[in-house]
C-alpha cells in the first residue's frame, strides 16, 4: 500500500457502497478476496480506500465512488489528522466563496505549484477577513505550502463538490461527519437549543446586532443569529476557534464583521472593551480551575467574587460584563447552580438588581449532559434609566402541562435527546417570555409551566432559583377547577371500561389446533417479515418505547447515514419488540401509518387474504408462545419472531378471534389511560388539600 494513502473504516465502507455494516461484515466472512485490514484495532479496523474500492467495483457493488465520499474518506485519511485537513479545505471553500474567478487559475498547475499559490491567496483572505496575521490570538493562519501540499488532492475534490452542493453546505457536511465520528471529543449545542436561546436575545426592542460568545465551541450559538452586524467568538481550544471561524465566514457575508480569537476566556478575555448587544454561551460545568485563585481583584465580578466551585458563576459576571446597557444574555446552566448554597449571595445581588430576568428549565435530552434536565439563565445588563424588575420568570419545560381533554399522554422518553419536541419547548418558552416582557404581564402565563414570582420571595437563606421548587405541579395550577375536569374525566373513562369489560369467561377443553410458525407463513407468502432501525429521513420513528407503551411516533431518523430507505409501517402491519421477553404486540393503525420502524423491532406484515392481523396480534402475545420463541442465551431476553406460533385456522374464524382480541386491544388502552388520569387526580388532590386550594368537605 503507497505510504499515506487513505484508510477507511467498515462504517466508512458501508457508506461508499449504500449499505448496512451487517452487509460489510457479510462480505468480509464470505469473500477470501475481501481487501485485508491495514490499520486500526482488531474490533474496529480499516483498510485502504483503495483496494476497497477497486473490491466493490469487481463485485458489481459500485459503479463509482460518490464523490461526498470520496472527499470525505480523503478528509478522514489526511496524514496530518482530520482537524487540519478540514480547516485546509475551510480556507480553500472561504476563497473560493470570496475570489471563485481566481480558483481556475490556483488548480492549473501542479500540485506543488498549487500549494505555493493557494498559500498566499489564502492568507490574503483570512487577514481580509479576520485581520492581520500578526493579531494576537487571531484563531485562523494561513497554512504554509509544505503544510498545505498533502491537501491538494482533498482541496481540488472539495472544490468539485462545492460546485454541485454548494460552498457553505460541503463545509457543514464534512464538519458534521467529524462531529459525528468523534462524539466524546466535542460538547455540542444542539440546533433546536441554539435556536431557541437566539430566539431568546432577538425579542427584545434592539434586535442584537453585536453578539458574542465567549466558549465557542463549534459555533453553533452564533451560527443562529439571524443578520448580525458583528459576531465576536473565543474558545480555548486552537482547532475549534479555527474551525468555528471558518464556520462563520462561510455563513455571513463581508457586511459582517467577523472577530474570531484563541485563548482562555475568563484568564486572558481577548474583548475587554466590547460591548454587546447580546451574549450566548454555552460554558463549560464544574470547572475547578477557572482562575479563581488569579482573578480575585477581577472588575467583572461586579456582583460577588464566585467560589472556586462555581464556575458557572464567573461565567454569568463576565457575560454581564460584555452587554451594553439594556443587552441580553442567554447562558445554559447546570441546574445546581440554581440552588448550591455557595453561589446564594451572588444569586440574591443578580436578583436585587434586575439582573437576572428569567430562568428556564430544558427537558433532560436537551444538551449534554443528556441526563438532567439542564436550565437556561436570560440576563439583562442593568443601567441608568432602566429600573429593576421586581419579578423573576421561572419556566419549567421538563414536564409540560397537559389537557385533561387530551388523549392518552406519551409515557416519559427513555434518554430523551431524540424525542424533545422543539416545537413544543420552543412554543412554551417564548410566549412565557414575551408575556412577560410586554406591558401588565399575567402573573402566570402558564399553568403549571410558567410564573412570574416576585423577587421578595426568592430572597430567602437558600435564594433558590430551580422553576420545580416554586411551579405547582400541572394538575394543581388550575386550582380546584382544573381537578373537577380531571375527575370528570376519569370517570367518562372508568364509565369506558364497564362498556369494554371482556365477555364473561366460558370453561373450555385446551384446543389442540394443528400449528405454524411465523417462519414458515413467511416462506409460503402469507406474511412478510421485516427488521427495522436503519434508513435516514425528515419522518418520524415507531420506536421500541412507543410500541411498549402504546403511544404516538417519538422518535426521529438521522439526518446523515447509510444510504437505505426505512421501512414505513402500514395499517395492518403487526410489530413486536424483539428484547425484553414481554409478550407485547401492536398493530398499526391509520394513525401511526407511514412512520418508520425503530431499533429492536420486527415487523410482521400479514396478507390480509390468508391472515387477520388481530388474530395474528393476539397469538403472538400469547405467555407460553412467547417463551418458547425466546433465547435466555444473554442477559437480555431475545425474541425470534420466526419461531412464534399461530394455529392453522379458516379466516373466518381467525376474524372471529381478532374481533375479541381487538377487543382486549381497546380495554387494555382504556385502563392506562384510568391510571394515569386517577394518578393525576390523586396528586392533585393531595397538592390541594395540603396548599389550601381545596377543602377537606
Amino acid at each position: 500500500m503507497p505510504e499515506n494513502s487513505t484508510e477507511v473504516t467498515a462504517a466508512g465502507i458501508a457508506r461508499l457502497a449504500g449499505v448496512g455494516r451487517a452487509a460489510v461484515s457479510n462480505w468480509r466472512r464470505r469473500h477470501a478476496d475481501f481487501p485485508k485490514p491495514v490499520g486500526g484495532t482488531e474490533t474496529s479496523p480499516s483498510f485502504a480506500l483503495s483496494e476497497v474500492e477497486q473490491w466493490l467495483r469487481d463485485q458489481g457493488k459500485l459503479a463509482e465512488v460518490p464523490l461526498r465520499e470520496r472527499v470525505w474518506q480523503q478528509l478522514a485519511g489526511h496524514p496530518a489528522g482530520a482537524v487540519p485537513a478540514l480547516v485546509h479545505t475551510g480556507c480553500a471553500l472561504l476563497l473560493l466563496r470570496t475570489a471563485p474567478s481566481t480558483w481556475p487559475e490556483i488548480t492549473a498547475v501542479s500540485d506543488e505549484g498549487m500549494a505555493g499559490v493557494l498559500s498566499l491567496a489564502v492568507d490574503q483572505v483570512l487577514t481580509t477577513r479576520f485581520g492581520p496575521a500578526a493579531e494576537a490570538g487571531r484563531a485562523v493562519h494561513a497554512p504554509s505550502p509544505a503544510e498545505l501540499l498533502p491537501s491538494v488532492p482533498l482541496l481540488r475534490a472539495a472544490a468539485e463538490l462545492a460546485a454541485g452542493t454548494g460552498i457553505q453546505e460541503t463545509f457543514e457536511f464534512l464538519l458534521g461527519r467529524q462531529l459525528d465520528a468523534n462524539p466524546r471529543q466535542y460538547t455540542l449545542t444542539p440546533p433546536g437549543l441554539a435556536e431557541l436561546m437566539t430566539a431568546l436575545v432577538e425579542t427584545g426592542e434592539r434586535p442584537a446586532r453585536t453578539v458574542l460568545d465567549p466558549a465557542a465551541g463549534t459555533g453553533a450559538l452564533l451560527r443562529a443569529v439571524g443578520r448580525p452586524a458583528a459576531l465576536y467568538a473565543q474558545e480555548n481550544d486552537p482547532d475549534l476557534a479555527a474551525l468555528t471561524a471558518l464556520r462563520l465566514a462561510l455563513r455571513t457575508d463581508t457586511g459582517c464583521a467577523l472577530a474570531a480569537r484563541t485563548g482562555d476566556t475568563l484568564r486572558a478575555d481577548a474583548f475587554p472593551q466590547l460591548a454587546a448587544d447580546a451574549v450566548l454561551c454555552h460554558p463549560p460545568f464544574n470547572e475547578r480551575n477557572w482562575g479563581h485563585d488569579e482573578l480575585a481583584y477581577d472588575p467583572r465580578w461586579e456582583y460577588g467574587f464566585p467560589a472556586r466551585t462555581e464556575s458557572e458563576l464567573a461565567w454569568v459576571q463576565h457575560a454581564l460584563a460584555h452587554l451594553r446597557e439594556g443587552g441580553t444574555a442567554v447562558l445554559l446552566m447546570p441546574p445546581a447552580a440554581a440552588s448550591r448554597r455557595s453561589g446564594r449571595r451572588i444569586r440574591a445581588d443578580l436578583l436585587r438588581r434586575g439582573a437576572l430576568r428569567a430562568v428556564i428549565a430544558l427537558p433532560a435530552g436537551a444538551a449534554p449532559p443528556y441526563g438532567i434536565p439542564l436550565h437556561l439563565w436570560v440576563l439583562r445588563k442593568p443601567g441608568s434609566g432602566l429600573h429593576p424588575s421586581p419579578e423573576l420568570l421561572l419556566v419549567d419545560t421538563a414536564e409540560p402541562a397537559e389537557s385533561p381533554s387530551a388523549g392518552p399522554a406519551p409515557a416519559a422518553p427513555a434518554g430523551g435527546r431524540d424525542r424533545i419536541d422543539w416545537q413544543a419547548v420552543h412554543g412554551a418558552v417564548l410566549d412565557a417570555w414575551k408575556s412577560f416582557e410586554g406591558p401588565g404581564h399575567p402573573a402566570a402565563a402558564r399553568p403549571g409551566g410558567a410564573r412570574a414570582v416576585p423577587v421578595i420571595e426568592l430572597l430567602d437563606d437558600d435564594v433558590d432559583l430551580a422553576p420545580a421548587r416554586h411551579l405547582p405541579p400541572p394538575a394543581a395550577a388550575g386550582g380546584p377547577a382544573e381537578l373537577i375536569r380531571v375527575r370528570e374525566r376519569l370517570t367518562e373513562t372508568l364509565g369506558l371500561t364497564g362498556t369494554l369489560t371482556p365477555w364473561a369467561v366460558t370453561p373450555s377443553e385446551p384446543a389442540h389446533w394443528p400449528l405454524t410458525t411465523v417462519g414458515e407463513l413467511a416462506r409460503a407468502g402469507a406474511l412478510q417479515l421485516r427488521t427495522g432501525g436503519s434508513g435516514t429521513g425528515p419522518g418520524p420513528v415507531l420506536t421500541e418505547h412507543d410500541v411498549l407503551g402504546s403511544t404516538a411516533p417519538s422518535g426521529s431518523l438521522p439526518a446523515d447515514g447509510p444510504a437505505e430507505e426505512p421501512v414505513l409501517v402500514e395499517p395492518g402491519d403487526v410489530v413486536v419488540p424483539v428484547l425484553g421477553g414481554g409478550s407485547v404486540a401492536r398493530v398499526v393503525d391509520d394513525a401511526t401509518a407511514g412512520a418508520a420502524l425503530g431499533r429492536n423491532l420486527q415487523l410482521l406484515r400479514p396478507d390480509p387474504a390468508a391472515l387477520d392481523p388481530w388474530f395474528l396480534a393476539g397469538f403472538l402475545r400469547g405467555t407460553a408462545n412467547n417463551r418458547q420463541a425466546s433465547s435466555y442465551a444473554s442477559t437480555a431476553t431475545r425474541l425470534d419472531a420466526r419461531r412464534l406460533q399461530l394455529p392453522r385456522l379458516p379466516l373466518a374464524e381467525q376474524q372471529r378471534y381478532g374481533q375479541r382480541f381487538r377487543a382486549l386491544a381497546e380495554f387494555e388502552d382504556a385502563l392506562r389511560l384510568a391510571g394515569r388520569l386517577g394518578g393525576q387526580l390523586v396528586q392533585g388532590m393531595y397538592d390541594g388539600l395540603t396548599d389550601g386550594t381545596v377543602a377537606p368537605g
